[in-house]
């Protein structure tokens, strides 16, 4: 079964910084300390509630554990969910509690954001050889790879947003940046700024044993709802929609022996290392079609004899939440480079 619909057995909960690197800090509290107070608090609440669940955290007391041993930590123990809990910075008046995941920053504050709680690695010996400069191309190859997960990271991350302003927190919304923790992760992650420490209010509500108590509360809520969620989905066997939408040509027209060369285009909507039913709820019922490449399962819908159509495409499955879809090209079953594709298609 496809590890991201199997059920969550295993989460990692990691708490921020540690040891002598203490993150950022207000005039009575430094982030590490904040961080680990609200991870061992969500943790308990876990293991109450849930005693089946394999509650494992990356640190219990102040100790630096280095970025990607954190990330490691998960990916070793095969976790379900990964949960990274950081305290903001900013300038003194910024409030609010943000959850990202992973992607390119949208503003310039997001990009600071990423850099400071990414500055842990200078507490690391060797980062330079061990960290890899998260380009742009490297972030998107990475959402391409991961993006069923990343699917399920944004549903985890808007039920905390959600149960963070029931609390009468401000919402910053769910947000994206380049996290080095979240991009080294193998399954549905987050990392949670539950607020600023620079901001004297916000510091001595974060600060409050009780604050933090309701904090890992709303934590644990948004947790709950998502695992009903998630697997929910992993009981659903038949799914139900109205006829398939058409998304240009009949794929037995390409069996006809005119046709096996045939230039085609076709949108890719996800990519996974095992493999997923074409029926599965996630396609929403559309006509799915895959292909291998690299190790990896690839899912595409549309079948199109020109770019533009599978452009139109591209845009429809962006706005039904397929963020990452792009146009690919094949000649028969080959696929080939999209802008060779077009040149020929011109002739």
């Amino acid at each position: 079964m496809d590890a991201a619909l199997r059920g969550i057995h295993t989460v990692v909960i990691d708490p921020g910084h540690g040891g002598q690197d203490p993150g950022c800090h207000g005039k009575h509290s430094k982030e590490k300390e904040v961080t680990l107070a609200i991870g061992l608090k969500l943790g308990k609440f876990i293991e109450k509630h849930f005693p089946d669940i394999k509650v494992i955290y990356t640190r219990t007391t102040d100790v630096f554990i280095e970025l990607d041993e954190r990330a490691a930590i998960a990916n070793r123990n095969n976790a379900d969910l990964f949960i990274c809990i950081h305290a903001n910075a900013g300038p003194s008046k910024a409030f609010g509690a943000e959850t990202y995941v992973l992607g390119l920053h949208k503003t310039e504050a997001q990009r600071e954001i990423a850099e400071r709680e990414n500055s842990a690695i200078e507490f690391e010996a060797n980062s330079d050889e061990k960290y890899e400069k998260l380009s742009a191309d490297a972030i998107i190859a990475r959402q391409l790879q991961l993006s069923v997960f990343l699917n399920h990271s944004i549903e985890f991350a808007a039920r905390i947003q959600d149960e963070f302003v029931s609390l009468g927190r401000a919402n910053r919304g769910v947000r994206q940046a380049g996290f080095l923790v979240l991009y080294k992760t193998t399954m549905p992650s987050v990392l949670i700024e539950t607020g600023f420490l620079t901001n004297v209010e916000e510091e001595n509500f974060l600060r409050d044993t009780a604050n933090q108590t309701k904090m890992a509360g709303s934590i644990f809520t948004a947790f709950e709802k998502y695992k009903m969620y998630y697997e929910s989905a992993d009981q659903s066997t038949t799914f139900e929609s109205s006829a398939p939408p058409d998304y240009g040509m009949n794929e037995e027209a390409l069996e006809l022996d005119e046709n096996r060369d045939k230039i085609v285009f076709r949108v890719q909507i996800a990519t996974t290392s095992d493999l997923l039913s074409l029926n599965d709820p996630r396609f929403l019922g559309m006509p799915v079609w895959k292909y291998e490449g690299n190790g990896l399962h690839k899912y595409t819908v549309g079948l199109y004899d020109n770019v533009e159509e599978a452009k139109e495409l591209k845009a429809e499955m962006r706005r039904k939440g397929f963020e990452n879809a792009f146009v690919v090209a094949f000649q028969g079953e080959q696929r080939i480079n999209i802008e060779k594709a077009i040149n020929l298609t011109k002739k």
